[in-house]
């Protein structure tokens, strides 16, 4: 079963750019692309946990910003890179609004 957060409207966060939200279940970053589809990852690259939601977004990517890893977005699979990976979480848009699994959030915090 899947509970969902309303973390924020989907204008509070802009085409092509991210932002970190704290819940009480974890932080992440959720990122907007042009195309207005949301994903949600943890906020720390696997390079060397750069913050993602400062990097930039291009496509269904984002670029960290300390050392240049690319990200994808939907499978949290480091491009390009040695290996990493960073986790993905369950997101979705309604009615405006962006929603997080929250189930998904608590199995994160509590491994």
């Amino acid at each position: 079963m899947t509970n969902w957060i309303d973390i924020a409207a989907l204008e509070d966060v802009p085409q092509r750019g991210a932002r970190m939200v704290k819940t009480a279940l974890g932080c992440v970053a959720v990122f907007r692309t042009a195309e207005d589809e949301v994903f949600a990852l943890d906020n720390a690259c696997p390079h060397k946990a750069g913050p993602l939601a400062e990097g930039i977004v291009h496509g269904k990517s984002v670029t960290c910003p300390l050392h240049n890893w690319v990200i994808a977005l939907d499978t949290g699979v480091a491009q390009g890179a040695d290996e990493g990976r960073v986790a993905t979480y369950l997101a979705r848009v309604e009615q405006g609004r962006i929603l997080l699994d929250s189930a998904v959030l608590r199995a994160r915090v509590a491994a």
